[in-house]
């Protein structure tokens, strides 16, 4: 099964339900400003990560666009993932959405900007190739609960799968288990040089 069709399987079907967590949703404490040269166009880009409110999620601000942070907004890219809504196009996400989701920021607005104007696409500055730096900017500035805009909290939901899934594309494939606590294995084999 190709993705584009596996994710519409998977996102209709039985197979993933939401539980509550028992904790509540977070953001962040304050605002986390970085910019930096760019790797794949060589240009600059200014990133402004807002605190948010419960259920808004993580989202892209771009030209007063917004772009969620959703598989659906997924765009094949090469050598990075990429998120696409309207003819604008956030690349290199991946080491940012990492950070937020492994220092446990549920809602935030990511706010990106590149210095020419005239830009549909811009990218995310990788820094040195890790999610490092947005870690530690992550872990400066703090976290706190997230309210709604009436000032109530409100619990965290996690999708569990029901029974195992899979999904393949040309020599790459992805399982997901039913599991009582996240575990990721990865691997990747590049070919040797001649």
């Amino acid at each position: 099964m190709h993705l584009p069709a596996a994710i519409n399987s998977f996102k209709s079907s039985n197979l993933i339900s939401w539980k509550t967590t028992g904790k509540l949703q977070q953001t962040l404490a304050g605002c986390i400003e970085l910019s930096r040269k760019t790797l794949q166009s060589g240009k600059v880009s200014k990133v402004k990560i807002w605190p948010g409110f419960t259920g808004q999620g993580r989202y892209f601000e771009f030209h007063s666009n917004l772009i969620p942070a959703s598989i659906d907004f997924v765009r094949e890219s090469l050598l990075c993932t990429s998120l696409c809504k309207d003819g604008y196009k956030i690349r290199t996400v991946e080491h940012l959405l990492s950070a937020l989701e492994a220092k446990g920021i549920d809602n935030c607005r990511i706010q990106i900007q590149s210095l020419d104007s005239e830009d549909t696409e811009v990218e995310v500055p990788i820094f040195d190739g890790s999610a490092n730096a947005w870690v530690e900017a992550i872990e400066q500035v703090g976290r706190k609960e997230a309210l709604d805009r009436c000032g109530n909290n409100v619990e965290k939901l996690a999708p569990y799968l029901s029974e195992p899934f899979y999904v393949s594309r040309n020599d790459s494939f992805m399982v997901a288990f039913p599991a009582s606590k996240v575990h990721i294995s990865c691997g990747i084999d590049f070919p040797k040089g001649k």
